[in-house]
């Protein structure tokens, strides 16, 4: 992933440096196994940490003549170990040290994204709370329906990402699996006890049954936790646009001081911040798909995957949690216009009250049928008219007026009676 979308501390993870970290931790772990089970000397194991090293350069250099990855590695770390260094990779093979290792990066990935996604539940809990009783106009198919608060609409988002946070949890879980197996995952070479003994030394589950790799549905399951958390934030940032857009203007990106929105029109403040969360989903999604095009290797392994994940699972994790920073910003920052939102909701005379006029007039004893008709007349003849005031044809309509008293055509555009159970979605979230 480029360095415009890469924070530090996740970067850092998938780097190579880091990468052959966690493979000589794995090479160690299962040395240290070896050696409780006395199949290594002691004494080596000790030598072996002590002298144990790499440098990235010089594998690159050894990769270029060997052609194999984890040889060059290997040669490398033998280098700075001598003799001792017989005892490492004893009856393993490549695909231990690598599907094992990529295990502790991806561990490490999830838990840096489940902090960054606690920050965006408290920014999206704090504005809800703040704005539980901010009345605005609720719509359907882009269109004016009923009122609702915007602390309702924020609820939702509180709730789906509270989801994400459980489902990611129990992700790292099934991610968190280490295979040491050997060839073709027959444990021929090396005891299922090694691989029991290293893997809890590196803070995993030996996987249940593994090929020569570890089956790729559970990296296919990873990525696309991944896309579907960010396909939220994507909803998140896709109401935000709507919601910016000149003539609607209920909330607002935080615009700073000195930022420039077009290089031609000065007068832009463009949502800059949810495009960019907009575009982002979509190459996270687009991992998911080469994740799941992963799972159907040849027999008990190829490599094809290979080329894929060093690429994909880099930019799938860097992606969500610089998502995630930038969703807590954008939320945190957010403008919001109340008044703005009690304008849009009264355009045309609360014609967005219509339900109410309509099931009035029926608990007052007239058909559905004729109600319907009556209710829907005077909406449109108030919809999309310079000055166009559904209210006042209700009041002046005859058949209405017939029916209701002056005060129980008032209470139908009274915008509590729509809003009277939101409480008990408030308190099902805590906010």
């Amino acid at each position: 992933m480029i360095e415009r979308y890469t924070l530090p501390e996740m970067g850092e993870i998938w780097t190579e440096t880091y990468k052959f970290k966690t493979w000589l931790q794995v090479e160690i772990a299962v040395c240290e196994a070896q050696a409780e089970l006395g199949y290594t000397p002691a004494a080596a194991v000790a030598e072996i940490k002590a002298k144990a090293n790499f440098d990235p350069q010089r594998i690159l250099e050894i990769e270029a003549e060997v052609r194999h990855d984890v040889i060059a590695f290997l040669t490398n770390v033998n280098e700075y170990v001598g003799d001792a260094g017989r005892y490492i990779h004893l009856g393993m093979t490549s695909s231990d040290v690598l599907d094992t290792a990529l295990a502790l990066q991806l561990v490490a990935s999830l838990d840096l994204i489940l902090v960054r996604l606690a920050d965006v539940i408290a920014a999206i809990r704090k504005q809800a709370q703040q704005h539980r009783h901010t009345v605005a106009i609720g719509r359907s198919h882009g269109i004016h329906a009923e009122p609702i608060t915007f602390g309702f609409k924020l609820a939702g988002w509180l709730a789906e990402v509270l989801r994400h946070q459980e489902r990611l949890t129990k992700m790292r879980e099934e991610i968190a699996v280490g295979k040491i197996s050997g060839a073709v995952g027959t444990y021929a070479n090396i005891e299922p006890r090694v691989e029991a003994i290293a893997c809890a030394k590196l803070g995993l589950k030996p996987d249940t049954a593994s090929t020569q790799v570890i089956s790729r549905d559970r990296h296919a399951n990873f990525v696309n936790h991944l896309a579907l958390l960010t396909a939220s934030i994507e909803r998140f940032a896709v109401e935000i646009r709507n919601l910016q857009r000149t003539d609607v203007l209920e909330v607002e990106e935080y615009f700073s001081k000195g930022q420039k929105g077009s290089s031609a029109m000065p007068h832009k403040r463009n949502p800059i911040r949810s495009e960019r969360l907009t575009g982002m989903a979509r190459m996270v999604r687009a991992a998911a798909v080469a994740a799941l095009e992963n799972v159907a290797l040849w027999h008990e392994r190829d490599i094809s995957h290979s080329s894929v994940e060093r690429v994909m699972l880099p930019d799938a994790c860097i992606l969500t949690h610089f998502m995630l920073k930038e969703t807590t910003d954008l939320v945190q920052n957010l403008l919001v216009y109340p008044e703005n939102m009690a304008r849009n909701m009264n355009v045309y005379g609360g014609v967005v009250f219509s339900q109410r006029v309509l099931l009035t007039l029926i608990e007052k004893g007239m058909s559905r049928e004729e109600a319907y008709a009556i209710v829907q007349s005077c909406a449109h003849q108030a919809w999309n008219t310079p000055g166009g005031n559904f209210h006042d044809l209700v009041t002046k309509e005859p058949r209405i007026a017939q029916t209701l008293s002056p005060e129980e055509i008032e209470a139908c555009f009274d915008p509590q009676h729509h809003l009277q159970h939101l409480e008990e979605v408030y308190q099902r979230l805590g906010i």
